[in-house]
C-alpha cells in the first residue's frame, strides 16, 4: 500500500464521541507528504482522570478548539479517496462514526486497514506486545511522543508502510 492517510484520535473521556484532538499523516507513493493535527472540543465536555493521565490533555486545552465538524472541514480534502490507517482501526473507525452520527454527519464510507492486525499477523508472538511504541521500533521507528495524535498517526503511518 503506497497511498493512504493514518489517522489517530485521542478522547476526553469513555465516549467514543468525545474525540478531543486528531492526527492525520497522507502518504502518496510510499512518502509521507502532508500532515494535520487539531484539538477538538469534545462531546460530551468532560474529561476522565485516565484518559488526561494518558494524553495529557485537559478542559483548559481543548475549551476554546474547535467542534468536530470544522476540523473536519479540514481533513477531508486532504483524505479524500484515499483508505484509511489506523493501529486498532475499531477503536478509531469507532470514534469517527460516532462523531459522525452525533454531529448528524453524512458517514462516507471509509475503508479502514489495521497496523495492529497487521503487526500480529507479521510478527506473531515474535514481539512481547503489539502495542504502537513496540511494533513501530520494530519497523524502525522510536515513538517517542505517544499518545499525541500526531505522533501516534505518523508512526502507524510508518508501520503501514513497512507491513501493508
Amino acid at each position: 500500500m503506497t497511498d493512504f492517510a493514518a489517522i489517530d484520535f485521542e478522547t476526553a473521556n469513555e465516549c467514543p464521541t468525545s474525540v478531543c484532538s486528531v492526527g492525520v499523516v497522507v502518504v502518496r507513493g510510499g512518502e509521507i507528504v502532508d500532515s494535520f493535527y487539531s484539538l477538538i472540543h469534545p462531546e460530551p465536555e468532560y474529561y476522565k482522570w485516565f484518559c488526561q493521565q494518558v494524553h495529557g490533555l485537559g478542559p483548559d486545552d481543548t475549551e476554546d478548539a474547535p467542534v468536530f465538524p470544522y476540523v473536519w472541514e479540514k481533513i477531508e480534502p486532504l483524505i479524500e479517496g484515499l483508505p484509511l490507517v489506523a493501529h486498532n482501526a475499531r477503536f478509531d473507525e469507532g470514534c469517527l462514526k460516532a462523531v459522525f452520527r452525533v454531529y448528524r454527519m453524512d458517514y462516507p464510507d471509509y475503508t479502514f486497514y489495521d497496523t495492529l492486525w497487521a503487526s500480529r499477523h507479521h510478527f506473531g508472538f515474535t514481539l512481547p506486545n503489539h502495542r504502537l511504541p513496540t511494533v513501530a521500533a520494530a519497523c524502525g521507528y522510536d515513538l517517542t511522543n505517544h499518545h499525541n495524535a500526531l505522533a501516534d498517526a505518523e508512526a502507524c503511518a510508518y508501520i503501514a508502510m513497512k507491513l501493508l
